[in-house]
Protein backbone atom coordinates (compact mmCIF):
# COMPACT_ATOMS: atom_id res chain seq x y z
CA UNK A 1 0.00 0.00 0.00
CA UNK A 2 1.55 3.51 -0.92
CA UNK A 3 1.68 6.24 1.69
CA UNK A 4 -1.19 7.96 0.86
CA UNK A 5 -5.14 6.42 1.82
CA UNK A 6 -8.44 7.77 1.07
CA UNK A 7 -12.09 6.91 2.85
CA UNK A 8 -15.45 7.41 3.03
CA UNK A 9 -17.63 8.94 5.71
CA UNK A 10 -21.44 7.43 4.96
CA UNK A 11 -23.59 9.62 7.15
CA UNK A 12 -26.46 6.97 8.69
CA UNK A 13 -29.26 9.58 8.71
CA UNK A 14 -32.22 10.23 6.46
CA UNK A 15 -31.71 6.62 4.38
CA UNK A 16 -32.60 3.25 4.49
CA UNK A 17 -30.63 0.34 5.45
CA UNK A 18 -30.61 -0.87 1.51
CA UNK A 19 -29.53 2.35 0.13
CA UNK A 20 -27.17 2.46 3.21
CA UNK A 21 -25.61 -1.01 2.26
CA UNK A 22 -25.71 -0.27 -1.18
CA UNK A 23 -23.43 2.99 -0.88
CA UNK A 24 -21.33 0.83 1.33
CA UNK A 25 -20.42 -1.73 -1.35
CA UNK A 26 -20.57 0.86 -4.18
CA UNK A 27 -17.46 2.78 -2.06
CA UNK A 28 -15.73 0.15 -1.41
CA UNK A 29 -15.93 -1.40 -5.32
CA UNK A 30 -14.84 2.22 -6.20
CA UNK A 31 -11.08 1.47 -4.07
CA UNK A 32 -11.53 3.48 -0.85
CA UNK A 33 -9.09 1.83 1.52
CA UNK A 34 -11.65 3.01 4.35
CA UNK A 35 -15.51 3.07 5.36
CA UNK A 36 -16.43 5.09 8.20
CA UNK A 37 -19.98 5.91 10.01
CA UNK A 38 -20.52 8.08 12.85
CA UNK A 39 -21.99 7.07 16.96
CA UNK A 40 -24.88 9.24 16.98
CA UNK A 41 -28.33 8.88 17.90
CA UNK A 42 -30.27 11.70 15.80
CA UNK A 43 -29.53 13.14 12.56
CA UNK A 44 -26.88 16.03 12.91
CA UNK A 45 -28.26 17.82 9.69
CA UNK A 46 -31.52 18.18 8.01
CA UNK A 47 -34.54 16.97 9.41
CA UNK A 48 -34.07 15.84 13.00
CA UNK A 49 -36.33 13.43 13.57
CA UNK A 50 -35.70 11.04 10.61
CA UNK A 51 -34.35 7.86 10.11
CA UNK A 52 -30.99 7.34 12.39
CA UNK A 53 -29.44 3.87 12.55
CA UNK A 54 -26.55 3.29 15.70
CA UNK A 55 -23.68 3.36 14.89
CA UNK A 56 -21.63 0.22 16.09
CA UNK A 57 -24.55 -2.31 15.37
CA UNK A 58 -24.32 -1.05 11.59
CA UNK A 59 -20.53 -0.93 11.65
CA UNK A 60 -21.30 -4.89 12.17
CA UNK A 61 -23.55 -4.69 8.54
CA UNK A 62 -20.55 -2.98 7.50
CA UNK A 63 -17.51 -5.47 8.17
CA UNK A 64 -20.11 -8.19 6.89
CA UNK A 65 -20.74 -6.12 3.69
CA UNK A 66 -17.21 -5.62 2.51
CA UNK A 67 -13.89 -7.28 2.25
CA UNK A 68 -10.38 -5.08 1.76
CA UNK A 69 -11.39 -2.14 3.04
CA UNK A 70 -10.73 -0.96 7.07
CA UNK A 71 -13.52 -0.03 9.11
CA UNK A 72 -14.28 2.28 12.08
CA UNK A 73 -16.75 4.65 13.42
CA UNK A 74 -15.62 8.15 13.33
CA UNK A 75 -15.62 8.37 16.52
CA UNK A 76 -17.52 6.63 18.86
CA UNK A 77 -18.44 8.67 21.76
CA UNK A 78 -16.77 7.61 24.80
CA UNK A 79 -19.58 8.19 27.15
CA UNK A 80 -21.99 6.04 25.50
CA UNK A 81 -20.81 3.00 26.42
CA UNK A 82 -18.30 1.18 29.47
CA UNK A 83 -14.51 1.33 28.60
CA UNK A 84 -14.24 -2.43 28.78
CA UNK A 85 -17.76 -2.67 26.94
CA UNK A 86 -16.90 -1.07 24.26
CA UNK A 87 -13.54 -3.28 23.77
CA UNK A 88 -15.00 -6.43 23.55
CA UNK A 89 -17.54 -5.00 21.33
CA UNK A 90 -14.64 -3.42 18.97
CA UNK A 91 -12.88 -7.04 19.31
CA UNK A 92 -15.84 -8.54 18.02
CA UNK A 93 -16.37 -6.49 14.93
CA UNK A 94 -12.18 -6.55 14.54
CA UNK A 95 -13.14 -10.79 14.26
CA UNK A 96 -16.08 -10.50 12.31
CA UNK A 97 -14.11 -7.80 9.70
CA UNK A 98 -10.94 -10.10 9.80
CA UNK A 99 -8.42 -7.73 11.32
CA UNK A 100 -10.08 -4.51 9.36
CA UNK A 101 -10.85 -2.50 12.55
CA UNK A 102 -10.20 1.12 13.77
CA UNK A 103 -11.29 2.04 17.05
CA UNK A 104 -12.47 5.61 16.89
CA UNK A 105 -12.97 7.28 19.88
CA UNK A 106 -13.36 11.38 21.25
CA UNK A 107 -15.10 12.64 23.90
CA UNK A 108 -18.39 13.77 22.59
CA UNK A 109 -20.09 16.59 22.09
CA UNK A 110 -24.14 16.55 20.44
CA UNK A 111 -26.04 17.04 23.59
CA UNK A 112 -29.57 16.04 22.30
CA UNK A 113 -27.86 12.51 22.01
CA UNK A 114 -27.09 12.63 25.97
CA UNK A 115 -30.48 14.16 26.82
CA UNK A 116 -32.54 12.45 25.03
CA UNK A 117 -31.02 9.07 26.07
CA UNK A 118 -30.19 9.59 29.44
CA UNK A 119 -26.71 10.26 29.50
CA UNK A 120 -25.03 13.09 31.95
CA UNK A 121 -24.02 15.48 29.36
CA UNK A 122 -21.82 17.51 31.88
CA UNK A 123 -18.64 19.98 30.48
CA UNK A 124 -16.21 19.89 27.73
CA UNK A 125 -14.00 19.58 30.69
CA UNK A 126 -15.64 16.35 32.30
CA UNK A 127 -16.21 14.51 28.94
CA UNK A 128 -12.41 14.89 27.98
CA UNK A 129 -11.39 13.69 31.74
CA UNK A 130 -13.72 10.80 31.13
CA UNK A 131 -12.05 9.72 27.85
CA UNK A 132 -8.77 10.42 29.69
CA UNK A 133 -9.79 7.77 32.37
CA UNK A 134 -11.51 5.29 29.74
CA UNK A 135 -8.44 4.73 27.41
CA UNK A 136 -5.65 2.75 29.51
CA UNK A 137 -8.42 0.63 30.42
CA UNK A 138 -9.31 0.33 26.73
CA UNK A 139 -5.44 -0.64 26.17
CA UNK A 140 -5.08 -2.95 29.19
CA UNK A 141 -9.05 -4.81 28.11
CA UNK A 142 -7.34 -5.23 24.99
CA UNK A 143 -4.59 -7.59 26.52
CA UNK A 144 -7.13 -9.46 27.79
CA UNK A 145 -9.33 -10.38 25.48
CA UNK A 146 -10.26 -14.09 24.47
CA UNK A 147 -9.84 -14.37 21.55
CA UNK A 148 -7.37 -11.67 21.44
CA UNK A 149 -8.09 -9.37 18.83
CA UNK A 150 -7.08 -10.36 14.73
CA UNK A 151 -5.11 -6.79 14.61
CA UNK A 152 -3.39 -6.93 18.24
CA UNK A 153 -3.75 -4.21 19.81
CA UNK A 154 -6.77 -2.94 17.63
CA UNK A 155 -5.44 0.44 16.38
CA UNK A 156 -6.89 3.51 18.50
CA UNK A 157 -8.01 7.02 16.56
CA UNK A 158 -8.75 9.65 18.37
CA UNK A 159 -10.71 12.42 16.82
CA UNK A 160 -10.41 16.38 17.92
CA UNK A 161 -8.50 19.24 17.87
CA UNK A 162 -8.12 20.24 21.36
CA UNK A 163 -4.73 21.20 21.84
CA UNK A 164 -4.25 21.39 25.78
CA UNK A 165 -6.13 17.99 26.39
CA UNK A 166 -6.92 15.95 22.96
CA UNK A 167 -4.05 16.38 21.17
CA UNK A 168 -1.95 15.60 24.64
CA UNK A 169 -3.92 11.87 24.90
CA UNK A 170 -3.64 11.47 21.36
CA UNK A 171 0.17 11.71 21.71
CA UNK A 172 0.15 9.22 24.78
CA UNK A 173 -2.57 6.53 23.33
CA UNK A 174 -3.30 7.00 19.72
CA UNK A 175 -2.58 5.19 16.68
CA UNK A 176 -3.77 8.08 14.62
CA UNK A 177 -5.50 11.30 14.80
CA UNK A 178 -8.33 12.81 13.03
CA UNK A 179 -8.84 16.81 12.04
CA UNK A 180 -10.47 19.25 10.21
CA UNK A 181 -9.47 21.51 8.04
CA UNK A 182 -9.20 24.23 6.45
CA UNK A 183 -5.48 22.91 5.43
CA UNK A 184 -3.84 25.72 7.69
CA UNK A 185 -5.53 24.87 10.61
CA UNK A 186 -4.79 21.22 10.08
CA UNK A 187 -1.26 22.22 9.59
CA UNK A 188 -1.22 23.92 13.01
CA UNK A 189 -2.81 20.97 14.75
CA UNK A 190 -0.46 18.78 13.64
CA UNK A 191 2.71 20.76 14.78
CA UNK A 192 0.96 20.74 18.40
CA UNK A 193 0.51 16.92 18.21
CA UNK A 194 3.94 16.65 17.45
CA UNK A 195 5.01 18.75 20.13
CA UNK A 196 2.99 16.59 22.15
CA UNK A 197 5.16 13.46 20.80
CA UNK A 198 7.93 15.38 21.86
CA UNK A 199 6.88 15.99 25.09
CA UNK A 200 5.72 12.38 26.48
CA UNK A 201 8.57 10.90 24.40
CA UNK A 202 7.00 9.35 21.18
CA UNK A 203 7.93 9.55 17.70
CA UNK A 204 5.27 11.67 15.66
CA UNK A 205 5.46 9.48 12.83
CA UNK A 206 3.73 6.91 15.33
CA UNK A 207 0.75 8.40 14.56
CA UNK A 208 -0.98 8.55 11.42
CA UNK A 209 -2.85 11.82 10.47
CA UNK A 210 -6.45 11.62 8.97
CA UNK A 211 -8.87 14.36 7.50
CA UNK A 212 -12.49 14.67 7.45
CA UNK A 213 -12.89 16.32 4.73
CA UNK A 214 -16.67 18.01 4.75
CA UNK A 215 -18.52 20.02 1.89
CA UNK A 216 -15.96 23.33 2.74
CA UNK A 217 -13.14 21.40 1.13
CA UNK A 218 -12.67 21.03 -2.84
CA UNK A 219 -12.28 17.61 -3.71
CA UNK A 220 -9.45 16.48 -5.27
CA UNK A 221 -8.59 20.76 -5.23
CA UNK A 222 -6.95 21.48 -1.58
CA UNK A 223 -5.58 17.94 -1.11
CA UNK A 224 -2.13 18.54 -2.04
CA UNK A 225 -2.64 21.25 0.82
CA UNK A 226 -3.88 18.11 3.32
CA UNK A 227 -0.71 16.35 2.07
CA UNK A 228 1.56 19.08 2.92
CA UNK A 229 0.48 19.98 6.13
CA UNK A 230 0.98 16.11 6.92
CA UNK A 231 -2.21 14.32 6.24
CA UNK A 232 -1.88 10.90 4.85
CA UNK A 233 -5.19 9.70 4.85
CA UNK A 234 -8.17 11.69 3.47
CA UNK A 235 -11.68 10.96 4.37
CA UNK A 236 -14.93 12.52 2.99
CA UNK A 237 -17.77 12.98 5.09
CA UNK A 238 -20.99 12.72 2.58
CA UNK A 239 -24.92 11.63 2.84
CA UNK A 240 -25.61 8.90 1.45
CA UNK A 241 -25.94 8.37 -1.77
CA UNK A 242 -22.53 10.01 -1.83
CA UNK A 243 -20.98 12.11 -4.86
CA UNK A 244 -19.66 8.92 -6.88
CA UNK A 245 -17.57 11.07 -8.52
CA UNK A 246 -15.71 12.69 -5.98
CA UNK A 247 -15.27 9.43 -4.39
CA UNK A 248 -13.81 8.59 -7.65
CA UNK A 249 -11.68 11.40 -8.02
CA UNK A 250 -10.18 11.08 -4.44
CA UNK A 251 -9.58 7.83 -5.61
CA UNK A 252 -7.27 8.79 -8.45
CA UNK A 253 -5.91 11.62 -6.91
CA UNK A 254 -4.30 8.63 -4.51
CA UNK A 255 -3.78 6.72 -6.87
CA UNK A 256 -1.73 9.59 -8.76
CA UNK A 257 0.62 10.16 -5.43
CA UNK A 258 0.82 6.64 -4.67
CA UNK A 259 2.70 6.08 -7.98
Amino acid sequence: MGKYKVGVQLHPQHVSYEAYAEAVKASEALGVDSIWNWDHFFPLYGEGNNNHFEGWTLLTAIAMLTSGVEIGTLVTCNSYRNPALLTQMANTVDHISGGRLILGIGAGWFEKDYVDFGYEFGTAGSRLRDLGEALPIIKERMGKELPPPVRNPIPIMIGGGGEKVTLKLTAQHADLWNGFGPPETYAHKCRVLDNWCAEVGRDPSEVERTVSLTGNDDIPGNLDAYAEAGCTHFIMMTAVPPDYGKVEALVSWRDRMNS
